[in-house]
């Protein structure tokens, strides 16, 4: 679920800086949209990232 089903963008980690420059791990989430498409003909659920639905990667339902 946490990848977008048009471009495969998910979840990239990398680290927080403080100011001390003491270094934590986190998690950088794609901006994902739960958006009704039509595949083969047929209306499907599909997450889709919000830079597919801007570009019109995705034909909407």
């Amino acid at each position: 679920m946490a990848k977008c089903a048009v471009c495969g963008k998910g979840t990239v980690f990398g680290n927080n800086v403080s100011h001390s420059h003491k270094r934590t791990n986190r998690a950088i989430h794609a901006n994902l949209k739960r958006v009704k498409c039509k595949v083969d003909g047929t209306p499907t659920h599909l997450y889709v990232c919000t830079r597919c639905l801007r570009s019109g990667a995705v034909e909407r339902a």
